[in-house]
């Protein structure tokens, strides 16, 4: 479907439910009693998102925050509200119907939060060609709508211009378990819907790896539809654009605490379990950042750790028979691949048949970030249990 068809269609669709007060298709979590004491209906009411990337504690007072695809100005205002009054927001949305909505709250909202002038501004723009300076942004949030635009790899590339160096992004969208088939992508109800315009998780976060973004990882992620066997999900996601030319501070040596037994950084470092890796000053900003920071140890000098040091950390397996249940995993940064200590390897956004051993894993405190959990079962499964591999490997 030619690009500047998608765009028309997607447009037209909400200018339309704009208008008419139509429920659009993506699952939402905003707090509505928060959002209701300084927030008009009218903004509530055509509220449409697959997160809350503005709500999650990313955003920091006197910061500018910029949110691609801002419709009636619902996430806008929120960041609003924690910037302060010395923050800054723009919001960039291509739909007059939207932006002329979100310009009139603007000052209501102002007045709510009382502030004597409204720190948000709306422009008129493409999420691929915003327009907005180089290097003037902390924050880019944006809320189901990057998957809408024809050219995604645009889009981070214009992220990642318009973020400052030190800057970050956080974003929920919709991605999906498989490469979208042509006859979805082709069908422009269903790009309105969040569905035809959706990327894989890999694809999705390559995009971004490779428009310069660092350290992508999961915040949330929350199944939605099944479409002809196809799993799409929501995702928040964060990343940073590190400077150019990091100083020569910091620890020298980071050593892998767990619990995963060997990872693969987006640079392919690869780090394993107890070794010591040196670093350069560039990874060494990296990894002081979360969620790295709680899976490593940082030192001058290099240090191993052993199974018996309290640093070290695993999860490991219960040794008991196993079911199947249709679980998949999926690892979503902040690493290229993991293993974990039952001989899986993990490769970022490709999904895994896991048993529900490997599940329980996945599920406990150190492993739960990094993975989405999908269910393929078309019915429930009754599965007879079996008994692991000698070596402790079931699936």
């Amino acid at each position: 479907m030619p690009g500047e068809n998608v765009t028309r269609a997607v447009s037209d669709r909400y200018a339309k439910a704009a208008s008419t007060g139509e429920q659009m298709c993506c699952p939402t979590s905003y707090d509505m009693g928060h959002l209701k004491t300084f927030i008009p209906e009218e903004v509530l009411k055509i509220s449409y998102g697959c997160g809350t990337p503005a709500g999650l504690k990313t955003v920091s007072a006197g910061e500018t925050v910029l949110d691609i695809g801002s419709g009636g100005g619902i996430d806008c205002f929120e960041a609003s509200r924690l910037v302060g009054q010395t923050g800054h927001v723009i919001g960039i949305d291509m739909t007059d119907t939207m932006l002329e909505i979100a310009r009139r709250n603007a000052v209501i909202v102002a007045g709510n939060l009382g502030y004597p002038s409204s720190n948000v501004e709306f422009r008129k723009g493409m999420a691929d060609a915003m327009p907005v300076a180089d290097g003037t942004v902390d924050l880019i949030i944006s809320n189901c709508v990057i998957n809408l635009a024809p050219d995604k790899r645009k889009v981070f590339r214009e992220m990642f211009r318009i973020a400052k160096l030190g800057g970050r992004f956080t974003i929920s969208d919709i991605v999906a378990d498989q490469p979208v088939p042509q006859y979805l992508i082709h069908d422009a109800e269903k790009w309105g819907d969040c569905l035809s315009g959706a990327l894989t998780l890999t694809d999705y976060m390559a995009g971004m790896t490779e428009a310069g973004f660092v350290g992508i990882h999961l915040i949330k992620s929350s199944p939605w539809q099944r479409i002809d066997g196809i799993h799409f999900f929501s995702v928040t996601l964060t990343g940073y654009k590190l400077p150019a030319n990091a100083a020569a501070l910091g620890p020298r040596y980071a050593t892998l605490r767990g619990p995963f037994s060997r990872v693969v950084d987006e640079r392919g470092t690869t780090y394993m379990r107890g070794i010591p890796q040196p670093l350069t000053p560039e990874l060494a900003l990296l990894l002081s950042r979360p969620p790295f920071a709680s899976m490593f140890l940082f030192s001058d000098a290099p240090q191993w750790l052993n199974r018996e040091d309290p640093r070290w950390t695993a999860v490991l397996p219960e040794q008991i028979p196993c079911t199947w249940k249709g679980d998949y995993a999926l690892l979503a940064g902040p690493f290229l691949e993991a293993c974990d200590d039952d001989q899986h390897r993990y490769r970022r956004g490709e999904p895994v048949e896991i048993c529900s051993k490997t599940l329980t894993v996945l599920e406990a405190e150190g492993y739960a970030p990094h993975f989405a959990i999908l269910n393929r079962a078309g019915h429930p499964v009754d599965g007879a249990a079996v008994n692991c591999a000698p070596t402790g490997g079931c699936c």
